[in-house]
């Protein structure tokens, strides 16, 4: 008889988890059978396909809890139990499961908890010399204000061991974070609350599949929107625009030294911010290591076309990267080496890529080929059906969906994934620009790119000042205080096309700026709350009247460079 296998599902999906952990615990499921296993699951979500009657070899429709896992393992008599693809509540359950006795496969409970435990964690970045933003696990407000203190506002307040950034908050002073602390706290009680110093600087993230020793990197992702957005609600381009070749060298070896200290056998996810170092050179900054799969994992598998929850799988089963054709480093498209792909084992014919090797990394700054594609992650919003939501974004997750923009162009798959996601670019309208005081700058970047575009602007007065002294006109609009006609009138006559709003720093839902914002969503008014998206929006707006920017091709011909 084949010994048997339990996969952890995620439970009923939320905001925060999703279609990405179906698709990793189906993927998991499979790679195990094609091993010689009875692979069967554990969920309680009917509307996923890891619950499908002939998905796995057996389903158990109960909660992903302790004690149901537990009645599951001892009835099936199961050799060891999968917690890295069912998100955050399957990882939860590690520790429980070796307590009780019970085989966790892949990473070990211990690396989970060195990784997931801020102390721990800290103490093994010190020991390996990789940097991270200066911060501390609290207790107690007074403990939180005295962090805060010490390492400088602005500071970033997140409960422990929560998906979806749930309760997670940019600090300004002291006022707000006495304020705002208690919901971090009740958010997982009993569990310490984190205060990290919040740098400015570009989100990167990397997900990375080792078996223990070898690790390898099939990409690396550059979030559009700046930090302080969360990864689940920001943009994300493949391969990077921005990131220098030194950093990327620098995450690559992060990841590798990360996943090799820890032991990890399977898929792990690292967050980084690129912000100026000590010395003023932009560095990368580990923000947070996710010991299982991520929602980016789906993403990176179609792009790159590395199979990462198969390869995890048998990762995790003993097998190791070289047995599969792969070696450490990291995967790059590269339309050279198509025919040496299709040798490469598992790994499909068309993904025509080739691995820089980690030595390469550690001998220098390695060369990095002309990218053949670039593919960007747009999130998608259910704001007009959840009334009373806030739709300006923060660290706190709100996107219920993400789509996909694949082209030869990075405008061209800005383009798609923008109107993928639901933004409607109409061909009349003026657009309207609305911004707090930081992110003025910024919004002439965005203006002109809005004017070259043959699209008129109107603005209220403080941005329109700082439109009209960088020489770009606009028409003048009323706040709603000003009187009528106002932005809300606007809105209403269908004067606008598309709305740039940015809240202002440490404002609360209830301002008048949050009514515009509600406005534009019930009278559907595309509504930009992030000036980085709105730069990248005003970019792709450049590519409306061009027909190639809709052209669509196969998977295979974006792959392997086919122009």
């Amino acid at each position: 008889m084949k010994p048997t296998v339990l996969v952890l599902g995620s439970g009923p999906i939320r905001i925060g988890q999703g279609i990405e952990f179906d698709y990793s615990c189906v993927h998991c499921i499979w790679a195990l059978q094609a091993l010689g296993y009875r692979a069967i699951i554990i969920n309680n979500n009917p509307e996923t396909v890891s619950t499908d009657f002939d998905t796995g070899d057996g389903l158990y429709f109960e909660p992903v809890t302790l004690p149901d896992v537990l009645s599951v393992v001892r009835h099936e008599n199961a050799i060891g139990v999968v917690c890295q693809f069912g998100g955050q509540t399957a990882i939860n359950l590690a520790d429980g499961l070796k307590a009780a006795g019970v085989k966790v496969l892949g990473t070990s409970p211990s690396a989970i908890a060195m990784a997931e435990d801020r102390e721990q964690f800290d103490a093994l970045l010190e020991s390996l010399g990789i940097s991270r933003p200066k911060g501390r696990a609290v207790r107690s407000l007074e403990e939180a204000v005295g962090v805060a203190s010490d390492v400088g506002y602005p500071v970033l307040v997140r409960p422990s061991f929560v998906l979806g950034g749930r309760a997670m908050e940019i600090v300004h002073d002291e006022a707000h974070l006495r304020s705002f602390y208690g919901e971090a706290e009740s958010a997982n009680p009993g569990q310490p609350v984190l205060v990290d110093k919040y740098l400015m600087g570009i989100e990167a993230e990397v997900d990375v599949i080792s078996d223990g020793e070898a690790t390898l990197v099939p990409g690396i992702m550059e979030h559009i929107e700046r930090a302080g957005v969360h990864s689940g609600d920001s943009m994300a381009v493949y391969p990077p625009v921005s990131l220098t070749p030194e950093v990327q060298r620098a995450m690559v070896l992060d990841a590798c030294r990360i996943a090799r200290s820890l032991g990890v056998h399977g898929l792990m996810n690292i967050q980084f911010v690129v912000a100026p170092g000590p010395d003023g050179a932009l560095r990368p900054y580990v923000l947070e290591v996710n010991p299982r799969a991520s929602r980016t994992v789906p993403y990176l598998s179609k792009v790159t076309g590395i199979p990462m929850v198969d390869l995890a799988t048998r990762c995790m089963m003993g097998q190791t990267l070289g047995e599969l054709g792969y070696e450490g480093g990291l995967w790059v498209l590269d339309p050279r080496s198509t025919r040496e792909a299709a040798k490469a084992g598992p790994c499909p014919p068309h993904a025509g890529g080739r691995i820089i090797p980690e030595s390469e990394f550690i001998a220098g700054v390695p060369t990095f080929p002309e990218p053949i594609l670039y593919a960007v992650k747009a999130p998608v919003f259910s704001f007009q059906k959840l009334a009373r939501v806030e739709p300006s974004l923060g660290p706190e997750m709100k996107s219920t969906g993400e789509i996909l923009g694949i082209d030869f162009r990075y405008e061209a798959a800005l383009y798609k994934a923008l109107v993928a996601s639901g933004i409607q670019f109409r061909e009349h309208g003026d657009v309207v620009l609305t911004v707090n005081d930081a992110d003025k700058a910024k919004a002439v970047e965005v203006a002109r790119e809005i004017v070259a575009a043959g699209i008129p602007i109107i603005a209220t007065s403080g941005t329109a000042g700082a439109l009209r002294d960088a020489g770009i006109r606009c028409r003048d609009a009323a706040k709603i205080q000003e009187g009528s006609p106002n932005l809300l009138d606007l809105i209403a006559s269908g004067e606008v096309s598309l709305m740039i709003n940015t809240p202002h720093v440490g404002r609360q839902a209830s301002d008048e700026s949050a009514r515009i914002r509600r406005a534009c969503i019930e009278s559907g008014v595309p509504c930009v709350t992030n000036i980085d998206t709105a730069g990248a929006l005003a970019r792709a707006i450049r590519l409306y009247a061009d027909p190639k920017a809709t052209e669509c091709r196969r998977l295979e011909e974006y792959l392997t460079g086919q122009t």
